[in-house]
């Protein structure tokens, strides 16, 4: 009998199958070689085992894990110590503001000035430099202090005649009591006047020799008196010229018409420290101010008449108690009784008047210059002028 089913000694379960790894023939037509075994098929692609883990896309997060903050965005509460600093621009990245602008080397900020740090900024100055500021302002006041009580002594003998006229009684006639009430009133203008006109001449002054120590105080440089008046004296008689000008005109333009001589307080107000600041001539000192002050004249008028308010509102408060000493309150209460004050009362009044002004004058002199050089960094960038002086890198925040 014919064996068809496999090889001789055995039966059909003996005969090798596909899944014991026996070759099988190639598929007529599949390019595969007889004799040769086929290759392992190749998984498609993306196809993984039923046992491994699948592999996220990319940019894929898991629902309960926190996001990642994105490029440059920094914690809240982080100190600014650790902040990393701006090295220049970038794109959807904004420097962050320095508020002392391109430094504060000195008693003001490098930066336009508001007018609590030009208030700040005379405040500061006095604090730092206090024997060289006060002793100015002491020096001015003993001065203004010894006019005002010349001229007060000189008005006394029109209040005592004036005294007297009260006491004419009926048998005057109206052309004495005329011309005696027409002359104490005119001796009084005249003193007022002239006494104006001294405290403005002496502020002027003040405000140039200001100017020289400012312009070391701002850089955060020491000065003495000696080094204010070498920078003052080559130009301390065109210094003079300004402050009589500015005086006479200011002070004769209220008199006559209050708005005129307003306008020429407010335009010629920085005339003293362009002249000892930028060493010009006086006519240029006028011109230059006039310029500075040319389209802010409302913001200069504001900060100048806050400063004199302020300087009023603190001598009021300090003579306050000398007043009282001197009988001028007594006057007061009693006015239908002329009290002519005493040479004793007038000493009184004028020792309020130096320790007011001690502090006041150098406090107006100093806004008034803090202006100039903050009309100039708005202006001009004196900003970047007075950094490059102090050997200040302008900061990589700004």
């Amino acid at each position: 009998m014919t064996d068809t089913g496999g090889a001789p000694g055995g039966d059909g379960a003996d005969t090798p199958t596909p899944s014991q790894g026996v070759p099988q023939a190639p598929a007529p037509g599949s390019g595969e070689p007889e004799g040769h075994a086929p290759s392992p098929a190749t998984p498609p692609r993306g196809w993984q085992a039923p046992d491994t883990q699948a592999t996220p896309p990319p940019g894929w997060e898991a629902p309960g894990t926190p996001a990642a903050p994105p490029p440059g965005w920094e914690a809240p509460n982080q100190p600014l110590n650790q902040l990393p600093s701006y090295g220049g621009p970038q794109y959807g990245q904004q420097p962050r503001w320095n508020p002392h602008g391109l430094g504060k080397p000195g008693v003001i900020a490098l930066r336009p000035l508001n007018i609590g740090d030009i208030l700040d900024g005379a405040i500061t100055a006095i604090r730092r430099h206090p024997l060289l500021v006060l002793g100015i302002g002491a020096v001015v006041a003993v001065i203004s202090a010894a006019i005002t009580f010349v001229v007060q002594k000189y008005v006394l003998g029109d209040l005592e005649s004036f005294a007297s006229t009260a006491q004419l009684g009926p048998a005057a006639t109206d052309t004495e009591l005329r011309d005696a009430v027409l002359g104490t009133f005119g001796d009084a203008a005249l003193a007022l006047v002239s006494t104006t006109l001294v405290s403005t001449l002496l502020l002027t002054v003040t405000t140039g020799l200001m100017a020289a120590v400012m312009g070391r105080a701002a850089l955060g440089r020491e000065v003495t008196f000696a080094v204010a008046w070498r920078d003052v004296q080559p130009r301390l008689l065109p210094l003079l010229g300004v402050a009589f000008v500015y005086a006479l005109l200011t002070t004769v333009g209220v008199m006559l018409c209050i708005i005129p001589g307003v306008v020429a307080w407010v335009f010629w107000a920085l005339a003293a420290p362009a002249l000892v600041l930028e060493r010009g001539t006086f006519r240029e000192a006028f011109s230059r101010s006039v310029k500075l002050v040319s389209g802010a004249f409302w913001r200069v008028f504001g900060v100048l008449l806050l400063a004199q308010i302020i300087e009023s509102f603190f001598e009021s408060i300090i003579s306050l108690p000398f007043s009282l000493g001197s009988g001028v309150f007594s006057q007061i209460l009693n006015p239908g009784k002329v009290t002519v004050p005493s040479t004793g009362d007038l000493l009184l009044a004028s020792a309020g008047q130096i320790i007011a002004g001690t502090i006041a004058i150098p406090f107006v002199t100093l806004v008034t210059v803090i202006v100039y050089l903050d009309q100039r960094m708005r202006r001009e960038g004196m900003d970047i002028e007075l950094a490059r002086a102090a050997g200040v890198q302008p900061p990589q925040a700004w």
